[in-house]
């Protein structure tokens, strides 16, 4: 798909490929993708929020527990790209899901889908913990992002794993 956003109202979070980015393939390595989606999600939560250092005074944090991703088209350096992320999900006791898409604005392609589920721990122990009640009223989808999922559900989105069309 080119030059849409899979779901209504993203946050964006800009990057740029950079010379540093490049493998020996001459594109972006898979790990910058990774590094970007995790910038966007820290941008999107201090922004609802939630920064590193409230985390760190409170002692909770989201940790990554599961990552998909679906790699579709390369960067290669001197590209500007869009990150979009959504949360997709939110039990307000443990678990939060944010979906992402990376664009590439000059074409309008899809460089990346992805959907990362994430927990909630206690940073002394590392342990599960249930969220504080300001994570748990933040870390909600919105309304409109709640609206266009109710027709196929996220949890049927699985990176790299959809059906092939014939």
């Amino acid at each position: 798909m080119t030059g849409a956003w899979d779901l209504p109202s993203p946050y964006l979070h800009r990057v740029a490929a950079l010379d540093r980015d490049i493998d020996a393939y001459g594109h972006v390595n898979n790990a910058v993708y990774l590094a970007w989606l995790d910038e966007a999600a820290w941008a999107h939560s201090t922004t609802l929020g939630v920064s590193p250092e409230h985390c760190v005074k409170t002692r909770r944090g989201m940790v990554v527990w599961r990552s998909q991703l679906h790699y579709q088209s390369p960067a290669f350096a001197g590209d500007s790209l869009e990150v979009g992320t959504w949360i997709v999900f939110g039990d307000a006791r443990l678990r939060v899901d944010r979906r992402f898409q990376i664009r590439r604005p000059a074409d309008g392609r899809t460089l990346l889908r992805g959907l990362i589920h994430y927990v909630c721990a206690d940073l002394d122990s590392g342990r599960p913990r249930r969220m504080p009640a300001g994570f748990a009223s933040r870390y909600r989808p919105l309304p409109e992002v709640e609206a266009a999922l109710e027709n196929g559900g996220h949890r049927a989105f699985a990176p790299g794993v959809e059906r092939r069309e014939a």
